[in-house]
C-alpha cells in the first residue's frame, strides 16, 4: 500500500505540473478554518434530509473523495462506522485533521486514506457499504461513467448511494470547459486573470438581486446553510475544477436503474449551473427479498 501512494503522489503531481488537474486538496485546506459547529451541523442536517433518516448509527458510511472531510465528520457524528479516502493528498490530510480534532483513536472512523476511484483492485479490498457518498467527485476523474459504475459495486444490496453530478448544460457547459482549462494551465500567481471575471459572473447577478431586494449579500451571508460550505471556496472549486465533465438527470438515473438501483430522492439546479444530487437504493436480490 504504501508503494502504491507513493506513486499515487507522483502522478497527482505530474498532473497538476501539467495544467491537467485542480489542485483540490490545497483549496480545501484553507477552507480548514472555516469549519465549526455551525457548518458541521448543516453538514449533519444535509446527509439526515437527503438520506430521510435522523441517525445512521451502525450504518457503513464510504465517503469517496472526503474532499475537507467535512461529511466524512458530519457521517461520523451521526453515527455511522465511517471510511474516508481520496486522490488529492492534501485532501487526506485535510481528512485526517478533522479526524484528529474530534474524533481522535476513534475505531468507529478507522480509515483515511489516498486512493483513486478509479482503481479497480483497490476498491475491491475495501468491500461494501450501507451508504456510499461521492458528493462532487466523480465528474473531477476523468472517467466520470466508469467512476460511477465501479462506487455501485460498493453498495450493499438494500444500501444506498449518495451521489451528486454536474448538470449538463450544453453549450454552456463547453464554455466552462475552456474556462477551467485556462485556470489550470496558467501559474499559480496569473490564476486570478480567470478567478475574478468568473466569480463576477458567477456572484455579480445574485448580488445585484439582493441588493435590489434590500437584502445586500444576504444569498452570501447565508451560504453556509448549503450543506455547511463557504461560498469563495466554492467559487474556486467551481472555476478550478478540473478534469471536469457533465451529465443530464436522465442519464444517471437509466445508468443506475441498469445496476439495479431504485431513485429515492432528486434535486436538481434547475437546468442551470451546479450539481444534481441523487440517492439511490440498490435493489435486494430475490432471494433475500423471500427471506
Amino acid at each position: 500500500m504504501m508503494l502504491w501512494r507513493k506513486i499515487n503522489m507522483e502522478e497527482h503531481a505530474k498532473e497538476i505540473d501539467a495544467g491537467g488537474r485542480f489542485e483540490f486538496g490545497r483549496n480545501w485546506s484553507r477552507f480548514l478554518s472555516h469549519i465549526n459547529n455551525d457548518r458541521i451541523n448543516e453538514a449533519r442536517a444535509s446527509l439526515q434530509n437527503k438520506l430521510g433518516v435522523d441517525s445512521i448509527a451502525g450504518k457503513t458510511f464510504l465517503d469517496v473523495g472526503s474532499g475537507s472531510g467535512l461529511f466524512s465528520l458530519a457521517a461520523r457524528s451521526l453515527g455511522a462506522r465511517v471510511n474516508s479516502f481520496d486522490y488529492d493528498p492534501q485532501s487526506v490530510a485535510c481528512t485526517a485533521e478533522l479526524r484528529r480534532r474530534y474524533f481522535p483513536n476513534d475505531s468507529n472512523w478507522n480509515v483515511v486514506e489516498e486512493g483513486s476511484v478509479l482503481d479497480e483492485e483497490y476498491l475491491k479490498s475495501l468491500g461494501t457499504f450501507d451508504i456510499v457518498y461521492s458528493w462532487g467527485v466523480l465528474h473531477h476523474t476523468g472517467a466520470m461513467w466508469k467512476a460511477l459504475e465501479l462506487i455501485a459495486d460498493l453498495v450493499t444490496d438494500g444500501g444506498k448511494l449518495f451521489i451528486s453530478i454536474y448538470n449538463d448544460q450544453g453549450r454552456k457547459s463547453r464554455y466552462w470547459l475552456k474556462i477551467k482549462k485556462v485556470y489550470n494551465l496558467l501559474p499559480r500567481g496569473l490564476k486570478f486573470i480567470v478567478l475574478l471575471p468568473s466569480f463576477v459572473r458567477l456572484w455579480g447577478p445574485t448580488t445585484v438581486r439582493d441588493i435590489l431586494r434590500c437584502k445586500p449579500f444576504y444569498t452570501w451571508r447565508t451560504y453556509v446553510h448549503e450543506r455547511g460550505m463557504n461560498p469563495w471556496y466554492d467559487v474556486i472549486d467551481w472555476v478550478g475544477g478540473y478534469p471536469f465533465e457533465v451529465a443530464k438527470p436522465e442519464e444517471i438515473f437509466d445508468f443506475c436503474r441498469q445496476k439495479g438501483f431504485v431513485l429515492e430522492k432528486l434535486k436538481t439546479c434547475g437546468g442551470g449551473i451546479g450539481c444534481n444530487e441523487y440517492v439511490f437504493v440498490k435493489q435486494r436480490t430475490s432471494q433475500e427479498k423471500s427471506c
